[in-house]
């Protein structure tokens, strides 16, 4: 059964960078397509980025795009997450997400609802 830890959050101030890895168990990575999710306190949880199975397709929210960055390293089963001019509104517990293809293909998955397994979450505060 797969299993994902998410690493890499911490505080940093405004403009600030992050990177957060997601690192996959139990199953190779390159069949799977991988999302990013995040929760802010008081709020529901809300898609970030998604990386297809073949690394081909990207996609990102409006708030996050062009300042955060997905990537995967199938060879080292870990997909990232790359964070920069981080903004207070960025503050949020980062989850990881799978979801099974069973091919290499370029499809990306924005909703909670088309995802299969999770990890724990990694806190990230943007504040001054």
């Amino acid at each position: 059964q797969l299993q994902l830890v998410e690493s890499g959050g911490g505080l940093v101030q405004p403009g600030g960078s992050l990177r957060l890895s997601c690192v996959a168990s139990g199953e190779t990575l390159d069949t799977w397509a991988i999302g990013w999710f995040r929760q802010a306190p008081g709020k529901e949880r809300e898609w970030v980025s998604a990386i297809s199975s073949s690394g081909g397709g990207t996609n990102y929210a409006d708030s996050v795009k062009a300042r955060f960055t997905i990537s995967r390293d199938n060879a080292k089963n870990t997909v990232y997450l790359q964070m920069d001019s981080l903004k207070p509104e960025d503050t949020a517990i980062y989850y990881c997400t799978a979801t099974y293809i069973g091919t290499s293909g370029s499809y990306t998955y924005t909703s909670e609802d088309e995802y299969d397994y999770w990890g724990q979450g990694t806190q990230v505060t943007v504040s001054s």
